[in-house]
């Protein structure tokens, strides 16, 4: 069964073709009492059945305590994106609607793709030399 339908599948074979290295989503969930954790999986799945470049590892949260620790997972649904290095973003709860755009986003920029920041931004970014904690809450309306 396939969460996203055929001409949603195709928009994002396309978009998914900016990617130029491959790219992991480590996805931490359960299989009992947890709200859209089969939803999310099952969207993860597919977009790793769309490209060749993507690829889904599924945790148990509840057998795997300690690696999901590792990762600084506290709560399922989560889902980090990577690509050999962590780059501590992560998604929490099932990213669809608005967010399933924001997550197609995240993968291309870990990919390599160009974040498409400009020249000014860039060099106040690097004017950051603490690490930085952020936070983007949604709800759905």
């Amino acid at each position: 069964m396939s969460f996203l339908e055929e001409n949603e599948r195709n928009a994002v074979r396309e978009r998914l073709r900016e990617m130029k290295y491959p790219v992991k989503l480590v996805h931490f969930t359960q299989e009992l009492n947890l709200e859209y954790g089969r939803e999310a999986r099952m969207l993860l799945e597919d977009l790793a059945e769309i490209s060749p470049k993507l690829s889904v590892e599924i945790h148990n949260f509840l057998l795997e305590k300690e690696n999901a620790a590792e990762c600084g997972v506290d709560k399922v649904p989560a889902t980090l994106i990577c690509n050999g290095k962590d780059y501590g973003i992560r998604y929490y709860g099932l990213p669809a609607g608005y967010e399933f755009a924001a997550l197609l986003d995240a993968i291309l920029s870990v990919s390599g793709a160009d974040s498409e920041l400009s020249l000014e931004t860039r060099r106040k970014l690097t004017q950051i030399i603490q690490p930085v904690h952020l936070e983007v809450f949604v709800t759905p309306t």
